[in-house]
């Protein structure tokens, strides 16, 4: 099967139908806070399939992270996604799942739990007993990403191996990729790469290096998860370097820079950004991978209208 099919085919069995029918309020506690954002949003889908994470409306959904997505719902949002699914207990991650289900939402992202942060080196060392750790993740995350209708997992291959060479670690990562697509592929389900710009300790930072990895597995369940937080910190030049590595990029994360909260808190242009993804046809989820600027239910409010005004682009 091609690649561009298989993405296509996973993006179809996990997205979302666009539609704003509300879904009844957990509680009447959970009703009044709804009221309040009336003004902050008018329910309408979002053009483009923006992910909620857990804590996100605490104050305006309430600390259960069930409500906060039926809350998200109906304020226009299609998606979520969860980098501790792996942690949460079985019968929790049933209830997001069919939460998703009933909601015709789409399940974003959850992080391989093998390592978990700060991170080692990892599958950089090529050491047996990482890889081994490594493997039995991908056969855990396929019960998981079940449970709460799952499709993208992220990967971050670790830090730096200093006793190794580059292209000996970057071999070491290839070859536990491979293993990992043999896994997962037959489940439909899709590793994306994280590059990430928290320390230079870390193997994979640079979308060159993403793309060369996914072309040297050249397998369709290894791909591109592209942080535009991390990119814009790591060397800017967002929207072609999106283009660049378009082929392998089967998802998006948001945050702004500085501080990595709402888009129009930082200096990143979120509204040509989103214009851009938006009309080079992506159907898949962008993770709202932030926090917020603002504090308390006037923060949230802030934030759900800080999306409207950047997705107003059509």
């Amino acid at each position: 099967m091609q690649r561009k099919e298989f993405l296509s085919r996973s993006v179809l069995a996990g997205g979302a139908v666009l539609t704003s029918k509300p879904f009844p309020a957990a509680a009447a506690d959970a009703g009044d806070r709804h009221a309040q954002t009336s003004a902050a949003s008018d329910g309408a889908p979002f053009h483009l399939n923006y992910g909620i994470h857990d804590g996100l409306f605490k104050n305006l959904a309430g600390p259960s992270f069930v409500d906060q997505i039926k809350f998200a719902h109906e304020q226009g949002f299609r998606a979520i996604e969860d980098n501790g699914m792996m942690d949460r207990p079985v019968d929790e991650q049933v209830r997001i799942g069919d939460t998703l289900r009933q909601l015709n939402m789409t399940m974003g992202v959850f992080v391989l739990n093998f390592d978990h942060w700060p991170v080692s080196t990892s599958l950089c060392s090529g050491d047996a007993a990482w890889l081994e750790k490594f493997l039995k993740a991908c056969h855990d995350a396929i019960d998981v990403a079940a449970r709460c209708n799952g499709k993208w997992i992220t990967v971050v291959p670790g830090n730096y191996d200093r006793n190794l060479a580059l292209g000996y670690q970057t071999t070491n990562v290839i070859h536990a990729l491979r293993k990992a697509c043999e896994i997962l592929e037959p489940h439909g389900l899709v590793m994306v790469l994280e590059a990430l710009s928290d320390t230079p300790d870390l193997f994979l930072r640079h979308p060159d290096q993403t793309f060369m990895i996914c072309e040297a597995v050249n397998r369709p369940s290894c791909q591109y998860l592209f942080d535009m937080y991390h990119m814009q910190r790591n060397e800017g030049d967002l929207i072609p370097n999106l283009d660049r590595a378009w082929e392998h990029i089967a998802y998006l994360q948001i945050g702004d820079n500085p501080g990595r909260k709402e888009p129009g808190t930082g200096e990143m242009n979120y509204h040509n950004i989103f214009r851009h993804i938006y009309h080079k046809g992506y159907k898949g989820v962008l993770g709202m991978e932030h926090g917020m600027a603002g504090t308390g239910a006037e923060g949230e409010k802030a934030l759900i209208k800080a999306y409207r005004e950047a997705d107003d682009f059509v």
